[in-house]
C-alpha cells in the first residue's frame, strides 16, 4: 500500500446534498431543498480552494434529483420533480430553456457525448440522452438547445436502478440483474448479463471505465464488461465489502463504503489505500484525471491524487513496477519524459522478473523494450565467449537448479528467435568463408555481428535443452564458425558439424570428416549438391567411393538433379576413363539415353567404349550383350560421326557394325558386300536395301542394283579384309536369286542399270515380268510429269489473268479522302494499302484494322 490520494474537506453545507456534478474546474451541487450552487475549485499541491460563483435558491421547488453539464453546448441537464429540463449555463440563475414533457415520471437519465465531424468538416459533439420512465427507456438527441425523440421507447422487464451509455450500448442495472441493450443496424438487441447480487441489499452500481468498457459491481467484486457484453474474466476487483458506489480514475478504482473509502487497482490487483475518515459518503464523482469529489449529506471532500513523480518513486522503491508503469502512462508529463520514464520502469521490471526467476515474463518485457540481445544473453553465465567488463549476473542466474536453468534457456530461446525474426528486418546471406566472418552484402556490420551472436547463443541453448533443433538452425545460420566448430566437436555432434561446414562453405572439412567415418552414402549426397564451382572437390572425394562401390559412386554424376546435370560432362568422362573405366559406359549411357545429350562427342565415346569392351572380352559368349547394344546404338543414334568412327573399327572383326557405319556414310556397295560376302546373310542385305530405299537416302535408286550385282558377280567388289573368312553361301553366282529379286523389286531400280548387269546368257523371257513392270513404271512416271507440267502451266495462266485483272483496277485518292483507322487525311508521300472490299488505309495502320 502507498499514498495515492489526499482527501481534503472542501465545503460544509447547511442544506442536504442530493446530487453533484463537475466540468472543467467547476463543481455544481444540487440540494434536497431545490437549491443549485456552482463553485470554482482551484487545486494546489497541498489542498483545494473553493469559491462560490453562483447560487440559485429557487432553482426548483422540489429536490434536484440529478444534474449533468454539456460544456460543448453550454447546457445543464437537470432532473427535478421527475421531469427532464435544459438550462442555460451562461445565465446567472440557470434559466430553463426547454422542458421534455414526455419525460414526466423520470427517475434517472444517462448522457452519451461523441465527437463527430459535420458534413462541412466542422467538429461537433453529438449528445444523446437515455431517460428511465418507469419500465421504459426514452431516447433523445440534442439539437438547437432542444431534445428530440431519437426513436421509439424501449420496454424493459423491470424498473432500472442505474444506467450508463457507451457508444452503441446501454448497460442497465435492475435490482436483480444487469442487462445490455445494443443498437445494431436500426435493431435493438437485449442481453441478460449476470445477477447483481444474492442479497439485493444495495442498488446495482455501474461505472464507465472507458469509451468501450463498463465496470459492474456484483456483491464485493467488480468485473469489466465491454460494449459487446463480453466479460474479462482475468480482471476483477475484490473489495472488503459491497461498495455503495464507485468511480474510476485510471489506473485506480475508488469504492465507497458506509464507513470508509478504498482505492484499488486491476493490474496488479490489490488494495492501495483506505480512507477511514470519509464516512457516510453518498456520491463520488470524477472531475478530471487525478481529481474527484466525494459528498455526504452535508459535507463535500476534494480527493486529489498525489504527484505522479512522488508516487512513482515510492512504487519503484517497493518494486511495484507494473503500477508505476500504468500510472506513468496516464500522467500529464511531456511525451519525451513519459517515454523515458516508461522505458526506465520496463527495464527495471524486466530485470526484477528475471531476478525472481520469472524468465518468460522477463523476456517478454525485454522484447517490448527492444533490449540489446547481448545484454540479455549476458544475464546467463558461459553463453558469451568473452565477457566485456565484469558481468553483473543476477543472483538467480548463479545458483539455478537444472530445471530452472532449462526454463531460463527456453525463455531466452523465445526471445532470441523473436528478435531474429521481427527485430532484424534484413536477412543477409549466410557467410561462406573460412574465417567465420559474415558476408556483409545487404546488411551493416553491426547487424551481422548481432546475428552472429544470436545464432551462436541459440546453438548453445539448443545443445542444453533440445539438441534436435541444432541441425535446423545450422542449415541457415550466422553462427561464428570457429566457436561453433569447437562446441560441436566437444559435444561429439559430427552430423551437425558437417551441416555447419556445408553452410559455411567449408566443404573440404565436411568431406574429410565424412571420409573418416566411412559414410559413403552421405558423401554421395553431399557431393551431388556441391555444384560446378566445386568440381575439383567432387572428383577428389568421389575417387574413394568409386573404388569401394562403383555403383554407389556413379550416383554422384548421374543423379537427376540440377546441380549434377550441370556438371561439366567432358571433365567427368575424362576422370572416369582415366581412373574408373568400368563405370564409363553406364555414365555415357545415362548422358545419352536419360539426359538425351545430342553432342556427338558422347555418342562417339559410347561407341568407342562398346568397341573396346568387346575387343577386351574377345569371346562371343561374354560380349554378346555388348555387341547387341553396339549394333542397336549404331542403328538408332543420329548424332555420332560415322567418318571418325569408321577408322577405329577393325577390318577383320565387328564387320556387322562396320557395315552399319558404312551405310551411314552412304557407302552402300561396301556395306552390302559385308552382309553378302562376309556374313552370308541375304535377309540382312535385303533389310538394308529396303531401309535405304524407303528413307530416300542418297544412292537409294541404285542400292538394289548393287545387291543383284554382288549376287551375280561375287568377286566384283574388292574388299580389303585381310584374314577374314568369306561366307561359302555366296561364293558362287546365283542367277536364279538375282532374277527373283529383279522381279520382286522392279519398281525400286532403273531398268537400264538392271539389264546392264545381267549376263548375256539370260533369255528375254526370263525377264519378261521385270521388263513389263519396269516399263509400266517408266511410262507412269513420264505421264505423271507431263500432267504436272500441264497443270503448272494452267496455274501460271490463271495467275497471269488474275494479275492483269487486279492491275486493271484503280482507286482515286484525293485530299478529301480520310483513313478509316486513324481518321487522318492521306498525304502525298503516304504508303497505302487497299483491302479487297475497297477500303484504303495507311500502310502503318494496316495492323490496327
Amino acid at each position: 500500500m502507498h499514498e495515492a490520494y489526499n482527501a481534503h474537506p472542501l465545503i460544509k453545507l447547511s442544506f442536504q446534498v442530493e446530487c453533484i456534478t463537475t466540468y472543467d474546474e467547476n463543481l455544481l451541487v444540487g440540494t434536497r431543498q431545490g437549491h443549485l450552487s456552482m463553485y470554482s475549485v482551484t487545486r494546489t499541491d497541498e489542498k483545494c480552494e473553493v469559491q462560490l460563483m453562483r447560487y440559485n435558491k429557487s432553482f426548483s421547488k422540489k429536490a434536484v434529483q440529478q444534474i449533468e453539464v454539456i460544456p460543448a453546448h453550454n447546457i445543464l441537464i437537470s432532473l427535478t420533480d421527475n421531469l427532464i429540463q435544459l438550462h442555460d449555463m451562461n445565465a446567472i440563475n440557470f434559466n430553463v430553456i426547454h422542458q421534455v414533457q414526455k419525460s414526466k415520471g423520470a427517475t434517472f437519465f444517462a448522457v452519451n457525448s461523441e465527437k463527430q465531424k459535420s458534413l462541412t468538416g466542422v467538429p461537433t459533439v453529438l449528445v444523446r440522452i437515455a431517460v428511465i420512465v418507469k419500465r421504459k427507456i426514452q431516447l433523445y438527441y440534442l439539437k438547437n438547445n432542444e431534445l428530440f425523440e431519437l426513436q421509439d421507447d424501449i420496454n424493459l422487464p423491470d424498473v432500472p436502478r442505474s444506467m450508463v451509455w457507451c457508444q452503441q450500448s446501454i448497460c442497465v442495472g435492475f435490482r436483480g440483474e444487469y442487462a445490455l441493450i445494443e443498437f445494431k443496424d436500426s435493431k435493438i438487441e437485449y442481453t441478460d448479463l449476470f445477477p447483481t447480487s444474492s442479497t439485493r441489499s444495495n442498488d446495482p452500481c455501474i461505472v464507465k471505465v472507458s469509451e468501450n468498457t463498463f465496470a459492474l459491481c456484483r456483491e464485493s467484486q467488480t468485473v469489466l464488461v465491454n460494449v459487446n457484453g463480453q466479460t474479462d474474466r482475468n480482471k476483477a476487483l475484490r473489495w472488503s465489502d459491497v461498495p455503495l458506489t464507485m468511480a474510476w480514475d485510471e489506473p485506480y478504482a475508488l469504492g465507497v463504503f458506509s464507513d470508509s473509502l478504498e482505492v484499488q487497482t486491476l493490474e496488479p490487483n490489490g488494495l492501495i489505500q483506505s480512507f477511514p475518515d470519509l464516512q457516510k459518503v453518498r456520491f463520488l464523482v470524477p472531475c478530471k484525471q487525478g481529481l474527484l469529489y466525494a459528498a455526504s449529506i452535508s459535507q463535500i471532500w476534494c480527493i486529489q491524487a498525489v504527484d505522479v513523480a512522488k508516487q512513482r518513486r515510492v512504487l519503484l522503491e517497493s518494486k511495484q513496477f507494473q503500477l508505476a508503469l500504468n500510472l506513468t502512462l496516464v500522467s500529464e508529463e511531456s511525451e519525451d519524459d513519459k517515454k523515458e520514464k516508461i522505458h526506465q520502469i520496463q527495464t527495471l521490471l524486466a530485470y526484477d522478473l528475471f531476478a525472481n526467476k520469472q524468465f518468460h515474463d522477463s523476456m517478454k518485457e525485454f522484447l517490448k523494450l527492444g533490449t540489446d540481445p547481448c545484454d540479455v544473453i549476458r544475464l546467463f553465465p558461459d553463453l558469451l565467449p568473452q565477457q566485456t567488463g565484469t558481468p553483473d549476473f543476477p543472483e538467480s542466474s548463479r545458483d539455478l537448479t537444472e530445471t530452472e536453468l532449462e526454463t531460463g534457456l527456453l525463455a531466452l530461446i523465445d526471445f532470441l528467435t523473436e528478435t531474429r525474426l521481427h527485430k532484424l528486418h534484413k536477412k543477409p546471406e549466410a557467410n561462406k568463408n573460412a574465417t567465420g566472418n559474415l558476408n556483409e552484402k545487404g546488411t551493416s556490420k553491426s547487424t551481422q555481428q548481432l546475428l552472429q551472436i544470436i545464432d551462436t547463443t541459440l546453438l548453445k541453448c539448443y545443445l542444453q535443452t533440445n539438441d534436435a533443433l541444432v541441425a535446423p538452425l545450422l542449415r541457415l545460420n550466422y553462427c561464428h564458425l570457429a566457436e561453433t566448430e569447437k562446441i560441436l566437436k566437444k559435444k561429439g555432434k559430427h552430423n551437425e558439424l558437417i551441416i555447419l561446414y556445408q553452410t559455411k562453405g567449408q566443404h573440404r572439412k565436411a568431406l574429410e570428416l565424412l571420409q573418416s567415418e566411412g559414410s559413403s552414402e552421405r558423401t554421395v549426397t553431399y557431393l551431388q549438391n556441391l555444384g560446378t564451382e566445386n568440381m575439383g572437390l567432387i572428383l577428389e572425394f568421389a575417387d574413394w567411393i568409386l573404388k569401394e562401390s562403383p555403383e554407389e559412386g556413379l550416383k554422384i554424376f548421374i543423379e537427376d538433379t540440377a546441380e549434377v546435370e550441370l556438371l561439366p560432362r567432358p571433365r567427368v568422362l575424362d576422370f572416369l576413363l582415366k581412373f574408373h573405366p568400368a563405370v564409363a559406359i553406364p555414365y555415357l549411357e545415362h548422358v545419352v539415353h536419360v539426359w538425351e545429350d545430342t553432342n556427338s562427342f558422347f555418342h562417339n565415346a559410347l561407341i568407342h567404349q562398346y568397341r573396346e569392351k568387346i575387343m577386351e572380352e574377345n569371346l562371343p559368349s561374354t560380349s554378346e550383350h555388348t555387341r547387341k547394344k553396339l549394333l542397336q546404338f549404331l542403328e538408332n543414334s543420329a548424332y555420332y560421326t560415322a567418318e571418325n568412327i569408321l577408322s577405329h573399327f577393325p577390318t577383320d572383326d565387328l564387320l556387322e557394325a562396320r557395315a552399319i557405319i558404312l551405310g551411314r556414310i552412304n557407302k552402300h556397295e561396301q556395306s552390302l558386300a559385308i552382309y553378302i560376302r562376309v556374313l552370308g546373310n541375304i535377309d540382312k542385305a535385303l533389310d538394308y536395301c529396303k531401309k535405304v530405299y524407303e528413307k530416300k537416302l542418297p544412292g537409294h535408286e541404285t542400292v538394289y542394283v548393287f545387291l543383284i550385282n554382288l549376287i551375280l558377280n561375287p568377286d566384283s567388289c574388292q574388299l580389303a579384309l585381310p584374314g577374314t573368312i568369306l561366307s561359302p553361301k555366296t561364293a558362287q553366282a546365283d542367277v536364279e536369286l538375282a532374277l527373283k529379286l529383279l522381279e520382286e523389286h522392279a519398281m525400286a531400280m532403273n531398268p537400264l542399270d538392271a539389264l546392264r548387269i545381267l549376263p548375256d546368257s539370260v533369255l528375254v523371257s526370263r525377264v519378261h515380268k521385270f521388263l513389263l513392270v519396269a516399263l509400266q513404271k517408266v511410262i507412269h512416271d513420264r505421264r505423271h510429269k507431263e500432267m504436272m507440267k500441264g497443270l503448272l502451266y494452267a496455274e501460271h495462266l490463271q495467275c497471269q489473268e488474275m494479275r492483269l485483272a487486279l492491275q486493271s483496277q484503280h482507286v482515286l485518292i484525293t485530299d478529301i479522302n480520310v483513313c478509316p483507322v486513324c481518321k487522318k487525311r492521306f498525304g502525298n508521300q503516304s504508303a497505302l494499302v487497299r483491302y479487297p472490299n475497297g477500303d484504303v488505309v495507311h500502310f502503318s495502320c494496316q495492323e490496327k484494322k
